[in-house]
């Protein structure tokens, strides 16, 4: 049977990137992908996972979704078998045969599944970036012969005066530490 359809209950699946490439998969699921840089035996961790379906709950990221990760087990590392490429130019002479074989690795994937510990570390990162800049707004009149144009151009944005696009540096200037 299907790891993704069962006689009685919807599993749960979820859409990972894994290697550069997208892949659906479900609990107990053998996926061949590219060669990952992992022993044998050892468990792997995919936190790109793009979308999860919870029987019939689905969650989209925006491109990932922040708490989710798919785990895996390293079964083996393997090669594909042989692509033959060949190249010819007629009435030229010109032929070349070239293989080429990939080298794979399975895992097995043991978990899918979104966490809540990884929640509130985020929250708090926003806390301290929305803090960051009223700070910086507070302390605007250090030094603004250090500024470029661009910069004080903005910090007028920002201060409310009218008609700083026309305005040069000194003028600009002056205005801030006028107001």
């Amino acid at each position: 049977m299907h790891p993704l359809k069962s006689k009685n209950k919807i599993e749960m699946y979820a859409i990972v990137d894994i290697a550069g490439q997208q892949f659906k998969v479900a609990k107990d699921q053998k996926v061949y992908v590219h060669r990952l840089d992992a022993k044998t035996g050892t468990k792997v961790s995919f936190d790109q996972v793009l979308l999860l379906d919870d029987g019939g709950k689905v969650t989209v990221g925006a491109p990932a979704i922040a708490n989710a990760s798919v785990e895996a087990k390293v079964v083996k590392h393997l090669k594909d078998d042989k692509v033959i490429v060949f190249k010819k130019k007629r009435r030229k002479g010109y032929r070349v045969k070239n293989g080429h074989r990939q080298s794979l690795t399975e895992i097995v994937i043991e978990s899918i599944g979104t966490s809540a510990k990884k929640k509130a570390a985020p929250a708090a990162k926003k806390e301290t970036a929305k803090a960051a800049p009223k700070k910086a707004a507070a302390k605007p009149k250090a030094d603004l012969s250090t500024k470029t144009v661009a910069e004080l151009k903005a910090m007028a944005k920002e201060a409310g005066i009218s008609g700083y696009t026309s305005l040069k540096k000194a003028e600009l200037i002056a205005a801030l530490s006028a107001k």
